[in-house]
């Protein structure tokens, strides 16, 4: 069994709703995450603080209830949560592929200890449906939203080296979910590029999908843990882990359970979520030197840019102790 760290669940009357729920689900996401159970007792190490985005394979094992002893922090995206990793709020997260990087060009403390099987259907540059634009390199000159130092962070540096272009034929807007998708829905940016399952609730007849990553970047899970954790309570993150690749399992094999379970969980329409997670569910994977091989290609790739200062070894932060577990 196995589902992805995204394979979580994501509709007009349905889009009207979904629209309203974008926002809602962006700002009850928040920059800083909420935890859901107190602090540890004088010598208690307390509950695992674990670290989820509202579509992370994390998010089904706690709609599920299959950790019930963790404590749970909420995070609008990828950059906030390596931030409480910087911070030492939580324990474990749970990111895409551009997170990592600039985390470790931060000098954050973390390792990678998971990932998961490409998901390039999830996530995607949109644009409307009446637009003239019908290649990515139709947008030159043109303004192009996406949330900095996320997954689509990647996805756009890999677009621009397969048209040809770079950064200064854009004019790039660093916008979070909750400021994309009012900017794209007003017209304010002529593309969003933007991940599942902000991309599924801004699918509808006026939108087009105008490229998603398929043949240019994986954008795989990573799932990163703490030193502290590592040094003090290895087997028991281990314990948890395999409780996440078992309820991933489960959910690959039951999508339709998945969803209705999910769906209340990510505050969004079933049918959106079922959309989302039909191109975005996959497999937990174990991280290995290959993988740090292309965890790194994609540092050098920020690197050479001068996106993230370097050099950012993020090779040496693979750490290979649960490859069982999630294999």
């Amino acid at each position: 069994m196995r589902t992805p760290p995204w394979s979580h669940p994501i509709s007009r009357r349905r889009l009207g709703t979904a629209l309203l729920t974008a926002v809602t689900l962006v700002a009850v996401g928040g920059a800083a995450g909420c935890g859901d159970d107190a602090g540890a007792s004088d010598g208690d190490p307390g509950p695992l603080r674990i670290g989820y985005q509202r579509f992370g394979g994390l998010s089904l094992v706690k709609a599920r209830g299959a950790a019930p002893d963790a404590q749970w922090s909420l995070f609008e995206s990828g950059p906030a949560l390596t931030e409480a990793l910087k911070a030492g709020s939580i324990d474990l997260g749970e990111v895409g592929e551009a997170p990592p990087v600039f985390a470790a060009a931060g000098k954050i403390p973390f390792s990678v200890v998971g990932t998961s099987a490409p998901v390039p259907q999830g996530e995607a540059v949109l644009v409307k449906a009446d637009s003239p634009y019908r290649t990515f390199a139709d947008l030159k000159g043109r303004t192009v939203a996406l949330n900095k130092g996320s997954n689509v962070h990647w996805l756009l540096v890999k677009l621009l080296e397969a048209n040809r272009m770079t950064l200064a034929d854009l004019e790039v807007r660093y916008l979070k979910p909750a400021e994309g998708r009012p900017a794209f829905d007003n017209g304010q940016v002529d593309a969003w590029i933007i991940w599942d399952p902000y991309f599924a609730l801004t699918e509808r007849p006026d939108v087009r999908i105008l490229a998603d990553a398929t043949g240019l970047a994986s954008n795989r899970q990573y799932l990163l843990a703490s030193p502290e954790v590592l040094a003090s309570r290895s087997a028991e993150l281990g314990a948890f882990l395999r409780t996440f690749r078992e309820v991933t399992d489960w959910g690959i094999a039951n999508p339709d359970e998945r969803t209705r379970i999910l769906a209340p969980e990510l505050k969004i329409p079933e049918e959106t979520a079922h959309r989302a997670l039909a191109r975005s569910a996959q497999p937990l994977a174990p991280v290995t030197p290959a993988i740090g091989d292309e965890l790194q290609a994609i540092a050098d790739g920020f690197v050479a840019l001068d996106l993230v200062p370097g050099p950012v070894d993020i090779r040496s932060r693979i750490d290979e102790r649960y490859s069982e577990v999630l294999r």
